[in-house]
């Protein structure tokens, strides 16, 4: 990095801590940005700079930013020393979507600054030889850093009831020890003063203590004693056991993806448990559900539908290439073609699956990572994305429009010749090539500049106006990518400020100029109709397309496949290279872009061929449609063609495509001398800026004329049906909380199991807020008819109706408000699915927060985009997918995982392993931690509540730090209570996490009390064994401590599958007693263990004791699992069967639930106690 000393007047290397706010910095092509710094020279010849933005928010594409205007207009090169201007900005913020500021120069004159002039820390510079700017913002208040918050910290479920339970054993600790206290006090006021024992002594004073003060001594002693009762080391045993979890589970190989070269990140180490007690699941759809790879599936232009048969093929049969001569290769098929008019009982599993199974990778490694590599180079780029297989009978129609174009051109006829057909598919490609911001690269070659023309038009007029004012184009109110919106564009304009009056002088010499214009030109050309000067660039195959989203990329690989390719693109002008034409300047006059309240994205133009200026959009057919122009002068001609391009959408939208409406309005100069007016006064407005645009945007986007529409597919990810069917049927409800309209979400929804043609579907859908009327009439019909239905199903076995629920996002906005979201809420869990639809960001998080805080239930939400943060972020588990639309789903969650499958194993495998080992774990500690208290409190009865111990100081020690703490350390991280496999084919067994059947509220108390039976017969079978006999406290305290580590052992290989040894306890004390010969005076342990393994009645005791200790609870474990066994104790029984009977009892649970109707399937399987009984009855013949 070079930074501008104004000591030696030019630019020196200094670190990146070094620099400072104010601060010129000159930067290089592939070096990264240290600062926030505002763009003030670039080498690029119009004054822009790519940045490749990937890491910051893992966006691979490359983003433009574009110097602060007024510096773009120097004729020299930028020198520091003659800045002289000075910069008002914002407070540094996280916000990474908005810049607001201004620059006042010396001359006094203002320009606003913007995000498009900001250089943010952390990117990249890319395909831009030099820059240099200003720094704004440095350190820890980049907007970097910023955003760096780490990851956020959440308590688990479990960890929520184990502090509550931890409040109990300090409650017990003060009840023991105020017991022990009270008794001392009794003991010391029973002796008088004249009777004191001998071993009572009195203090410096002569005196002794009072019985009151004695008692509180001793309160406070045995607090010291008894402190073991409270779990401290739990917190830690816990920490731990969650890092070896965690550890384990990024081994798996399941969980790692081949083709992306990635695999599981967990991002929050304190809520793995969780996993395993998920009861809803809200995912997105687009890049979660499907793969984000838009593919152009079909087209409609002027009211004819393409249907794109030989593309369809090729995406049905489509395979990733095993080797770079394969992807030259033309790829073919052999399928039947789809219908071009297809329904909702065309959508069938069959289809998708046959889709899904024919993309899913089979190459190796190296292979997986070449394509990972050539992914990332260029985004949305693979061969199935671009190798588009154009429809026969439109290309035939492009080549003929291309040559009459030419010879209109060579004879100067005007385009009104063209016939309306041919005129919508040329507009309609050009659209296509155009109304984006992609841009357009290619390796080893510079850009260069291109020619300004020279023209008497008054265009021009305008142009230099534009040009040297303020080109810009509206920045989006809302920064966040929606992943099921269309093509989300970005803003990277220049922004300028003019006063009113010379804006009022300078639009009067406009219009003065624009009458003379309409005398000049009246056949509709230019008189500078070759406006070819952009030389032909590099070949096709070296373009590339750096697009923002997958849906632009789509759009712009489809002309191409039509010859209609876009070559160039700068800061005002998008070059386009047509068949017979050549290459075609389009002057960019401005670029509205997308936001998700308007729901399209425009560009305003100047037609090279006509000087006319047009505005090309394109956007959702919700909105595009409402914007045709009412009184067309086609009259019926245009209103059939609108008819059956609504006809057309709506069967794609059955066919589960995105659809997308292009649309164009040619503006008279009057007309845009107008609007420009207005436009240019939002621009300079200091205050409501965004607002104002906005609606400047909206006064020019109407009376549209209609071109067509596309069709463009999403496909699913592998695997996402048999993940979605699994899930379900361990007990998760799964709602798809997407942008997408209702009618492509529903067949998705079908396509992937979500829902099914047996549910009955309940749509809501309202322009008014009379949410009301749906939802009540619906609630009291259900009741009805629920009541109906189960009185038939106790007489006759009906089985009860199956629901669905399908909400669209203006619905939803009414159903949550706090009048009516109980009664949303009710409905809602009444339906087996929930499906909401054109639903924003804010509504996904205030779904999920509404199911968290109204049912308290575990929500996991999980997604891939900007979009699906903040529901991420509300859900008690968040995790992230990092696909085509960048990382910060990712930064945001707890968990990230390349693929939706991988969700599946996630949690019902190393969900419920987590779950289970640490509700074990915790249950244990408890446990053995009470037991062993209890040891110490029963022997106070026999030594005057004295607060002595039996047990000798070290084995108190060690108890909690190695003896049985390291046990069940390894269960914690080993212990696996059902195979992986097993857990998989029946998911049900999933269901013991969601029912805390592992750790309810009653387990803690149950266990308080075996620990003190327990302890009861670890003290007093020892204590009547030697009872009136001459051993002294060690040898009797050490078979106590023996007695004790054997039944706390025996206890932990009862309740789990992992059994540990206790020989490191007497390999301990052997050295122990050996090794120390004085040292507790006048107590010796020396040699005790010895003596001990020596004398019968050790082994004796040791044996005796557990047996008795452990009876009851081995009684109780051996009934409840014979007589009444869970499913969870089923599918443990199903690990201790042999291969062969295990792999048999698995084949007919799938066969049986191949055979169970969707419904059926989603109760818990209620024989696999008799299959599982009638194979271990067989094996006993």
């Amino acid at each position: 990095m070079s930074f501008f000393s104004r000591n030696e007047k030019k630019y020196i290397s200094r670190y990146w801590k070094e620099v400072k706010v104010g601060d010129f910095v000159q930067l290089r092509c592939n070096e990264i940005i240290p600062a926030d710094i505002l763009l003030l020279s670039s080498s690029d010849p119009d004054g822009l700079c790519h940045i490749e933005t990937a890491n910051l928010d893992g966006e691979t594409n490359l983003k433009q930013r574009q110097v602060v205007r007024r510096f773009l207009e120097l004729d020299s090169e930028f020198d520091p020393l003659k800045f002289t201007s000075v910069i008002e900005c914002e407070k540094p913020n996280n916000d990474l979507s908005r810049f607001q500021g201004y620059i006042v120069h010396k001359s006094g004159k203002k320009d606003g600054l913007f995000k498009e002039n900001l250089l943010l820390r952390g990117c990249t510079i890319r395909n831009t030889e030099e820059v240099a700017g200003i720094v704004i913002y440095a350190g820890h208040e980049t907007k970097a850093l910023l955003n760096n918050n780490g990851p956020r910290y959440k308590r688990s479920k479990l960890e929520r009831q184990m502090n509550a339970d931890v409040l109990w054993c300090v409650l017990i600790l003060l009840i023991m020890c105020l017991f022990s206290a009270i008794g001392h006090g009794l003991w010391v006021w029973q002796y008088a003063e004249k009777k004191k024992p001998i071993f009572d002594l009195p203090g410096p004073d002569g005196k002794y203590l009072s019985p009151v003060l004695a008692s509180v001594y001793l309160f406070l002693t045995v607090i010291i004693v008894f402190q073991v009762m409270i779990p401290i080391s739990l917190y830690v045993s816990i920490e731990i056991v969650k890092i070896c979890q965690v550890y384990f589970i990024h081994q798996d190989k399941d969980l790692y993806d081949e083709e992306t070269d990635s695999q599981l990140q967990c991002r929050a180490l304190n809520i793995t448990e969780d996993l395993g007690q998920v009861q809803f699941i809200f995912s997105d759809k687009t890049g979660t559900l499907t793969e984000n790879k838009m593919v152009f599936r079909r087209c409609t232009v002027s009211g004819i539908e393409y249907s794109h048969d030989d593309n369809a093929k090729r995406l049905a049969m489509y395979q990733e290439p095993d080797s770079e001569e394969d992807e030259a290769a033309p790829k073919g098929g052999t399928l039947s073609q789809r219908d071009s008019i297809c329904s909702h009982q065309s959508i069938k599993v069959i289809h998708r699956s046959q889709s899904t199974k024919t993309h899913r990778r089979t190459g190796s490694r190296a292979e997986a990572k070449r394509a990972s590599i050539l992914s990332k180079h260029t985004a949305f780029s693979s061969p199935m994305e671009k190798d588009i297989t154009p429809d026969p009978s439109l290309l035939e129609k492009v080549n003929e429009c291309a040559k009459h174009l030419e010879v209109m051109r060579s004879h100067e006829q005007p385009l009104s010749h063209l016939s309306p057909e041919l005129c919508d598919i040329f507009d309609f490609f050009i659209a296509l090539t155009i109304c984006n911001t992609v841009v357009v690269t290619a390796p080893n070659q510079p850009r260069q500049k291109v020619d300004r023309f020279e023209l008497k038009s008054p265009v021009k007029t305008i142009e230099d106006f534009i040009r040297r004012f303020t080109p810009s184009r509206l920045t989006s109110g809302s920064n966040s990518s929606s992943s099921s919106s269309l093509a989300t564009s970005k803003s990277m304009h220049r922004f300028g400020v003019l006063s009113s009056t010379s804006t009022d002088s300078t639009l009067l010499k406009l219009e003065e100029k624009l009458t003379y214009s309409a005398q000049m030109n009246n056949n509709g050309y230019s008189s500078q109709q070759g406006r070819t000067a952009v030389g032909s660039g590099p070949g096709e195959g070296e373009l590339r397309y750096e697009a923002e989203s997958p849906d632009e990329a789509a759009l712009v690989y489809a002309a191409r496949a039509y010859n209609c390719s876009l070559v160039g693109r700068l800061s005002d002008q998008v070059s386009v290279e047509l068949p017979h034409l050549g290459t075609l300047s389009f002057e960019v006059l401005h670029t509205l872009g997308f936001d998700s309240v308007r729901k399209r994205m425009s560009v305003v133009v100047r037609h090279p061929l006509t000087d006319e200026i047009n505005v090309y959009t394109k956007g959702a057919d919700s909105v595009i449609m409402d914007l045709l122009l009412p009184y067309d002068p086609w009259g019926k001609h245009q209103k059939k063609i609108q008819s059956k391009t609504q006809n057309y959408l709506n069967l794609y939208a059955v066919d589960g495509l995105r659809t997308l409406c292009i649309a164009k309005r040619v503006l008279s100069k009057e007309e845009y001398a107008c609007w420009l007016k207005s436009h240019l006064e939002a621009e300079s407005s200091i205050e409501n800026r965004e607002e104002l645009l906005f609606q400047s945007a909206l006064r020019i986007e109407k009376n549209l004329h209609l071109l067509g529409a596309t069709g463009i597919e999403d496909r699913l990810q592998d695997g996402v049906p048999e993940t979605i069917a699994n899930l379900r049927k361990a007990g998760l409800q799964i709602w798809v909380l997407t942008g997408d309209k209702q009618e492509t979400a529903v067949n998705i929804a079908y396509a992937c199991k979500l829902l099914d043609h047996d549910e009955e579907i309940i749509t809501l859908n309202t322009f008014s807020n009379s949410s009301e009327l749906l939802i009540f009439p619906v609630l009291n019909l259900l009741q009805a008819v629920t009541k109906s239905l189960l009185i038939r199903s106790n007489i006759q076995g009906t089985r009860l109706i199956v629901l669905g629920l399908v909400i669209d996002g203006r619905t939803l906005a009414y159903a949550l408000e706090p009048t009516l979201e109980d009664k949303f809420l009710a409905l809602a869990k009444r339906c087996r699915s929930v499906l909401c639809c054109r639903s924003t960001p804010l509504q996904k998080s205030m779904v999920v927060k509404l199911v968290r805080d109204k049912l308290k239930a575990m929500t996991l939400a999980i997604g891939d985009g900007a979009n699906d943060v903040s529901m991420i972020q509300v859900a008690d588990v968040g995790v992230g997918i990092s696909g085509q639309e960048g990382m910060q789903a990712v930064m945001a969650s707890d968990f990230a995982i390349p693929r939706f499958r991988h969700l599946e194993k996630l949690l019902l495998v190393h969900g419920h392993w987590c779950y289970s080992r640490l509700a074990n774990m915790v249950l244990y500690f408890f446990y053995k931690n009470a037991m062993f208290v209890a040891l110490l409190f029963w022997y106070q009865f026999y030594c005057g509540f004295s607060g002595s111990s039996m047990v000798d100081q070290w084995y108190l020690i060690f108890f909690n730090l190695l003896f049985s703490s390291l046990p069940q350390l390894i269960t914690g991280v080993l212990d696996k209570d059902v195979p992986a496999e097993v857990l998989i084919t029946v998911p049900q067994l999933y269901k013991s996490g969601q029912n805390m059947e592992e750790y309810k509220p009653h387990m803690f108390w149950m266990n308080m009390i075996d620990a003190m039976y327990q302890s009861l017969v670890c003290f007093f079978i020892p204590y009547f064994t030697y009872y009136d006999s001459d051993v002294d406290i060690f040898s009797w305290g050490t078979p106590i401590t023996t007695i004790a580590l054997f039944t706390i052992m025996l206890h932990l290989a009862i309740e789990t599958k992992t059994w540990v040894s206790i020989l490191l306890f007497f390999f301990v004390a052997l050295v122990y007693n050996a090794s120390c010969p004085v040292c507790h005076p006048p107590s010796n342990p020396y040699w005790t263990m010895e003596r001990l393994m020596g004398d019968p009645m050790f082994y004796f005791t040791c044996i005796i004791s557990p047996v008795v200790a452990l009876l009851p609870r081995f009684l109780y474990r051996t009934l409840q699992g014979t007589l009444f066994p869970t499913q969870l104790q089923l599918g443990r029984q199903l690990s201790k069967l042999s291969p062969q009977n295990r792999t048999q009892l698995l084949t007919k649970l799938n066969v049986r639930r191949q055979t169970q109707s969707f419904a059926d399937s989603f109760s818990p399987i209620k024989d696999l106690s008799a299959i599982f009984k009638r194979i271990r009855f067989s094996n006993n013949y």
